[in-house]
């Protein structure tokens, strides 16, 4: 397959997502609601008391934000999308259609996870955007962010949200239910993977959680103990981080092309 004909497919798969109005609309609300309330409420707070609220924006303001957008909901809106892209064609019924036409289910899997990454940072940008906004509107005079910590916030925030959606693409991908595997990584992420965190007697094991590997590559810091979700923070080498990442990757990433290409059309 020849690069013209793998970009036509990857711009098939993302034409598909973004045509379904219901999941995107929902990922757009549910990235950009959680800022605009925090904002909105974090400068209620303090007009009416300056003293004991510091200012919504400035470089308090942009940390909390980042921590909303890139350890949870950016993450779930990668959940939502990336569900869709590993699972939509079974669930709308046209898988079948796809295989008959000859092209490698192998390459019909790899157009999925660049459709899905593709739109889950279109929509993670324009909560990054929203996030600038009301850093710098709302600093009140306070210290804003430098142009290294927007970058490296907006670089770890791509990262976060793109690591997701390629776990949530290859495991849709394996279970073939959109339901059953929005469910699960949504209870992972939410639940699960917090309590795991906090179990002290699971020692260096807790290292293999990805959010743990996600978030040692945060810009925000993280030294008062407490990682970006509540769990507790388990500390790891970079190399260590990096290798849990890409196992979870390319594990998920390998099972789903491993169910797609031998499912029964």
């Amino acid at each position: 397959m020849n690069p013209t004909i793998a970009i036509r497919m990857v711009g098939a798969d993302f034409l598909k997502l973004r045509k379904k109005r219901g999941t995107l609309i929902w990922a757009l609300v549910l990235t950009l609601a959680p800022l605009l309330i925090f904002f909105i409420v974090k400068a209620v707070q303090h007009s009416s008391s300056p003293a004991e609220h510091s200012p919504a924006g400035g470089i308090g303001g942009y940390q909390d934000a980042l921590r909303v957008l890139a350890f949870f909901f950016g993450p779930l809106a990668g959940i939502m999308i990336g569900t869709d892209g590993g699972a939509g064609d079974l669930a709308a019924g046209v898988f079948r259609d796809l295989v008959v036409t000859g092209r490698s289910r192998l390459a019909l899997f790899g157009a999925r996870i660049p459709a899905a990454v593709g739109l889950t940072w279109l929509v993670v940008l324009a909560g990054y955007a929203l996030t600038l906004i009301g850093t710098y509107a709302l600093s009140s005079g306070t210290p804003t962010p430098g142009g290294a910590l927007v970058v490296n916030g907006l670089l770890f925030t791509l990262f976060s949200t793109g690591v997701i959606c390629v776990v949530a693409v290859g495991f849709a991908s394996l279970t073939g239910s959109r339901p059953a595997a929005l469910t699960v990584l949504i209870g992972w992420q939410l639940i699960a993977s917090r309590i795991l965190e906090n179990i002290e007697s699971l020692g260096s094991s807790r290292e293999l959680i990805l959010s743990q590997a996600i978030a040692h590559f945060s810009p925000i810091s993280l030294n008062d103990g407490h990682g970006p979700r509540g769990g507790e923070v388990v500390t790891m080498s970079t190399g260590a981080a990096v290798a849990v990442t890409l196992a979870w990757i390319v594990i998920f990433a390998g099972l789903g092309a491993w169910r797609t290409r031998t499912m029964d059309a």
